[in-house]
């Protein structure tokens, strides 16, 4: 995959030279580009100005965008600016762009964009409701979540099948050696080598989970008829214990 960052800070991405995005990149499976675009700047490399019709703060130019993007072979990427009020990145999505042989990311800075250069791009994306000071740090964990699902960036293929939000539910626990520490044991039917048990639980607990901290995702979750069977058992345990707990 080849990827394109337009920054006003490449030094910000440091941290992606290792890890996983780090090794991707040592392997050959991932190429990327840093380009700042102040240095395309026509206006005594100033890459800001004041809004027509007034207001508060500095907008992004379009003319350092747009020559820098000029020079980006990016005929079939998808451009990406990163805005507050684009669209929610999600692991759907994140899947999605793992497929595109180029991606092309945008990074702002100021009160925000010259309309202009939206018409350069193929995606607005947002990571919540929420505003930082520039589009750094949205750019680099869209980009550690998708390139960890190109194919041989992982040793194993599966290692992120079973990732929260991957399957459409929250992950279930996960434990590793020693059997006890410090008074917490395994469950025991994970010691048990029972492979359908094991299946049965970690279904369990994912629905357990989802329902807890993010029953917003059972709405679309499409739900076999036995993991409905154990959504409803949970929904009434949970109900018992919340009738004991008022009963108290």
């Amino acid at each position: 995959m080849k990827i394109d960052v337009l920054t006003l800070f490449p030094e910000m991405f440091a941290p992606l030279q290792h890890s996983i995005v780090g090794k991707a990149q040592e392997k050959g499976l991932l190429d990327i580009t840093y380009h700042n675009f102040r240095e395309n700047a026509e206006k005594a490399r100033h890459v800001d100005d004041e809004p027509y019709g007034g207001g508060q703060g500095m907008l992004l130019r379009a003319q350092p965008i747009f020559d820098t993007m000029d020079r980006i072979k990016a005929k079939n990427a998808r451009v990406i600016l990163l805005d507050p009020a684009g669209r929610s990145f999600t692991q759907s999505f994140a899947e999605e762009l793992a497929q595109e042989e180029q991606l092309v990311f945008i990074c702002g800075h100021y009160e925000g964009y010259d309309e202009r250069i939206k018409s350069l791009v193929t995606d607005e994306i947002s990571l919540g409701d929420f505003v930082l000071t520039g589009g750094e740090l949205p750019a680099m964990t869209i980009i550690d979540a998708t390139v960890r699902l190109i194919p041989e960036v992982i040793g194993k293929a599966v290692s992120h099948q079973d990732d929260s939000f991957s399957s459409g539910l929250l992950e279930y626990p996960q434990y590793t050696r020693p059997y006890d520490f410090r008074g917490m044991k395994v469950p025991d039917v994970l010691m048990s080598g029972h492979h359908e048990n094991i299946r049965k639980w970690r279904l369990e607990q994912s629905l357990l989970k989802t329902y807890l901290r993010r029953p917003d995702l059972l709405e679309t979750y499409p739900l076999t008829e036995e993991a409905q069977a154990i959504l409803t058992k949970i929904k009434r345990q949970e109900r018992e214990k919340q009738n004991g707990s008022t009963d108290c």
